[in-house]
């Protein structure tokens, strides 16, 4: 919707200037004697009521195609194209409405425009439609601004969010406590398990608070974070945990937000792997194509929620709509977030934009 009709002061503004607009059209004809008041006011009181809405009409196709989104050349030729088509169509209401003033009991029409006429409102309509398209398109900028203003604000909300979550992570009771029991466990009969499950709990918190603080970090450095918490949970479930993490290598160097792929690999083993008596594949794939990366988790789910294969937990629906929600607040919402079952279990895919460091 045009911003001039959700302002309803200055939508009156703007109607109150096309409706002075006529009678002192009507008054100029009058004055330079091609017309007389009485004759020329019927003819310049509807042309200024249909004029006001087609030139607010302008607002749509250059909302369509704003500078900066293609070539330059582009926009300006659409632009040429909409202003000499309006101008045409507005020209031709005039000379048929000038026509109308025959059936009203004037042989020449309203006001009998000459060729000069004809010319010169051919060359102020053009004038008025070159000015309304730059009007909106200064508009249109200066609502995109606004617009990356609010979403940089989103961002930072969400990111500030999102360190909340990793502190409360890093002090989680329950992950803790189950990973130090585990490590207690083994000491008595696998000390290098032991072993290497501290080092990789270690190494997990240290990369968590590391990368709290970054804003994009390559898929690398997130598929490491994985692995790590992968390397805690297989001490725990053993062979019911498989794994298979498939990257192309123009995929590793990809940048996205921290902490993407871990909450949703975290989400696989609460509501898919971890209740199934016999585990699962665990999957998680990464290419790059046509300048997008895409992500994808996949993992069985129990036997309870076939064929659906949605888990029922709602904590699970709202942590995805959350990744969304930050994934555009981050990528302008460029980003695509889907999920839902498959004929393995349950699948989450992610399209972001493919960025790298300089």
């Amino acid at each position: 919707m045009h911003p001039l009709l959700t302002h309803w002061r200055g939508l009156a503004v703007y109607l109150l200037a096309w409706a002075l607009a006529g009678p002192a059209l009507a008054l100029l004809l009058h004055v330079l004697r091609i017309a007389p008041v009485g004759a020329a006011m019927p003819w310049t009181m509807p042309l200024c009521a249909v004029f006001a809405f087609m030139l607010l009409a302008t607002y749509y196709p250059c909302r369509s195609r704003p500078f900066g989104t293609g070539p330059w050349t582009t926009a300006l030729a659409h632009r040429g194209a909409l202003v000499g088509t309006l101008a045409a169509t507005m020209l031709g209401l005039a000379l048929a409405w000038d026509a109308a003033g025959t059936l009203f009991g004037h042989a020449r029409g309203w006001v009998g425009l000459s060729a000069g006429g004809i010319t010169l409102l051919a060359v102020t309509l053009l004038g008025l439609l070159t000015l309304a398209v730059l009007a909106h398109d200064l508009l249109i900028a200066f609502q995109a601004s606004q617009n990356a203003a609010m979403r940089e604000s989103q961002a930072r909300l969400l990111a500030r969010d999102m360190e909340l979550q990793l502190l409360r992570l890093q002090i989680d009771p329950h992950f803790l406590f189950n990973s130090l029991n585990s490590i207690s466990a083994l000491t008595q009969f696998d000390p290098a398990g032991a072993r290497a499950m501290a080092i990789d709990l270690a190494q997990f918190f240290r990369q968590t608070l590391d990368l709290a603080g970054r804003e994009r970090i390559r898929l690398q450095d997130e598929l490491a974070l994985v692995q790590h918490y992968l390397a805690i949970e297989r001490q725990r479930l053993g062979d019911k945990l498989a794994t298979a993490i498939e990257a192309s290598d123009d995929a590793l160097p990809a940048l996205l937000p921290p902490l993407t792929l871990q909450p949703l690999v975290e989400n696989a083993l609460k509501h898919g792997l971890r209740p199934r008596d016999d585990g699962g594949l665990l999957q998680i794939q990464a290419l790059v194509r046509d300048g997008w990366l895409h992500v994808a988790v996949r993992n069985p789910v129990p036997v309870a929620h076939l064929p659906s294969g949605t888990p029922t937990d709602a904590g699970l629906g709202l942590g995805l709509r959350n990744l969304r929600e930050r994934l555009a607040a981050q990528y302008a919402g460029r980003a695509h977030v889907h999920w839902g079952p498959t004929p393995e279990g349950f699948a989450v895919e992610l399209t972001v934009p493919c960025e790298t460091l300089p």
